[in-house]
């Protein structure tokens, strides 16, 4: 068993296990490589990239305290609008969850007076750490088909799913893909340094970006807000737990109130039958 990443050396690493605010962060800073990710997961070349933007820079105030760990970016790529989500809890609802998240930006692309005809492509990019389909392929694609002749009702819609666990133990270096993917999964000291002996320059460039921002006063400040942000919610959990006792007990001495004062009258009533 390898040693799981802890702080120190490789604080760093939370990049790999997924880690929402740092991983936004890094592909804010760094988007020639967010760049390379998609152009990878698209099966395109990143100098076919002709238009490339993130469109949602912020990161909200409401994530800092994402238990579940979890991030989405929005990006436009060559006039198609690109949803990546990295999710490591299996919540058991998230083909449902990312499939609102395509109709959310499907259904917004339309402007005022446009035809229908004008919405662009929306592609829904998922890497997750956990199990999701009963198959042996790590990468899935769903497109809207026609169940008995397969034939293709709209490219608009595209839903692409990566199970990092599914991935090939040996991983082949000529494939970028793969290499960048690791990175999500690596979870421990030995799979990170591994990765980094095969020196493809990708990883590299991902790591040594990654300590980069790790030092950054951006990050310092991020991980400030989210231990605010985590301790709020512990308080206000442990306020509300307390609330919801009090409440109980307050409720259960009325009924015991009441079944004393009700025990009290049929006692009176047959004392009178006497």
């Amino acid at each position: 068993m390898g040693r799981r990443i802890s702080h120190g050396y490789v604080a760093a690493f939370k990049f790999f296990t997924v880690d929402r605010n740092t991983t936004e962060l890094l592909f804010v800073k760094y988007p020639e490589l967010l760049k390379r990710l998609v152009a990878a997961i698209l099966g395109i070349t990143v100098e076919s990239m002709t238009e490339f933007h993130i469109t949602n820079t912020e990161i909200p105030p409401e994530a800092l305290g994402d238990k579940f760990c979890r991030f989405d970016i929005n990006m436009v790529v060559n006039g198609q609008r690109v949803n990546l989500e990295v999710q490591v809890e299996d919540e058991k609802d998230y083909p449902e969850r990312s499939l609102y998240h395509w109709a959310r930006i499907y259904s917004s692309a339309l402007k005022s007076g446009q035809p229908y005809s004008s919405i662009p492509r929306v592609i829904i990019i998922s890497i997750v750490d956990f199990l999701m389909f009963d198959c042996a392929e790590y990468r899935s694609e769903f497109c809207a088909f026609e169940v008995n002749r397969h034939e293709k009702l709209s490219d608009k819609l595209a839903m692409l799913y990566f199970e990092v666990r599914k991935l090939p133990k040996e991983i082949d270096k000529a494939n970028e893909l793969e290499f960048m993917l690791s990175l999500f999964k690596a979870k421990t000291e030995e799979e990170l340094k591994q990765l980094e002996e095969m020196e493809v320059a990708v990883v590299t460039q991902a790591i040594g970006a990654y300590r980069e921002v790790v030092v950054s006063p951006e990050f310092r400040e991020l991980e400030r807000l989210r231990f605010e942000a985590l301790s709020n919610e512990a308080s206000a959990l442990k306020n509300a737990e307390r609330k919801g006792y009090r409440e109980a007990d307050e409720k259960w001495q009325g009924v015991v109130s009441e079944q004393a004062a009700l025990i009290e009258e049929l006692k009176a009533r047959l004392g009178e039958k006497k």
